[in-house]
């Protein structure tokens, strides 16, 4: 879930500064009322922004979890995680992953990177403690399906689809505002205030019924992942590490921290904007396929 809430959050600000940027320096009155103008714009636009978040998704992972990269294992543990991952990622034909391990009490892991050759997969230290050691390879196993499954590139390409029509509807709603604001009589020369005022709402709130959307597109991929992780570590590990989780996880529809700000901490809501499907879910569907 870390891995996801990352992009989107950074994927978020990204649109929601170059909206500011846009309008304050007019770019958007230059791209005038074309349709086909303004599709080409949004589409160029919305996958930039997709793409920057994708680029910058190590390295700000690395930051916002402070990661401890293990270059040169200081430990038996740290020997150990290198080498699983290693191992696995030779198994799955993919480019060795950088490998860290975040100070975190919660059982926890991400995988991260802009293609299969330069990911990273790092473990919270609450994940090493509560679990024991085939689980911890399933849980590995799992984030190395995702680098190999390219989820990371496959949730960018959604997303930058998903900025275009965020781009389209907010200009959209902006020159709703805008108009009402003039009495419907249209303007001579350019958009005035409620154009900006719209615009920025627009790219807030479609903003956020996307991620929805990619929230859903990420639920799915989880189940590939869990596939992935019993391919590689065995389908009794990786069943293992979901139950290990659930315990470690007694409200299972509690948000990240990241969210709880937001005051959503269950019902229906917190259904749709969760990354992953339930852990019985998930287990069960893994129960199914064996």
């Amino acid at each position: 879930m870390t891995r996801i809430l990352l992009f989107l959050a950074t994927n978020m600000a990204v649109m929601v500064v170059f909206s500011i940027i846009t309008s304050i320096f007019g770019l958007d009155r230059a791209i005038g009322q074309s349709t086909t103008s303004l599709v080409i714009y949004a589409s160029l636009f919305g996958f930039v922004g997709s793409f920057i978040s994708l680029a910058m998704s190590k390295s700000s992972a690395i930051r916002a979890m402070n990661v401890h990269v293990i270059d040169q294992p200081t430990n038996e543990t740290e020997r150990w995680l290198l080498e699983t991952v290693h191992a696995q990622a030779r198994e799955a034909d993919i480019g060795l992953p950088d490998v860290g391990i975040f100070q975190q009490s919660a059982p926890n892991a991400f995988a991260t990177g802009w293609n299969k050759n330069d990911s990273l997969v790092a473990v919270s230290t609450g994940l090493l403690q509560s679990m024991s050691r085939e689980e911890v390879e399933a849980v590995l196993g799992h984030e190395v399906a995702h680098v190999y499954n390219g989820d990371m590139v496959t949730m960018g390409l959604i997303q930058g689809v998903l900025n275009t029509f965020v781009i389209v509807f907010s200009r959209i709603l902006g020159s709703m505002i805008d108009n009402a604001m003039r009495g419907n009589r249209g303007g001579g020369g350019g958009y005035g205030p409620g154009f900006f005022l719209g615009n920025i709402i627009g790219n807030v709130v479609f903003g956020f019924l996307a991620s929805l959307i990619a929230a859903w597109f990420s639920r799915q991929r989880e189940f590939r992942a869990d596939a992935g992780g019993a391919m590689l570590a065995g389908r009794s590990h990786m069943i293992g590490a979901l139950e290990a989780l659930k315990r470690g996880s007694p409200a299972e529809s509690a948000l990240p921290e990241k969210l709880q700000a937001f005051g959503i901490t269950g019902g229906h809501l917190a259904k749709f904007l969760s990354t992953h499907p339930p852990l019985d879910e998930r287990i069960a569907r893994l129960r199914a396929e064996a």
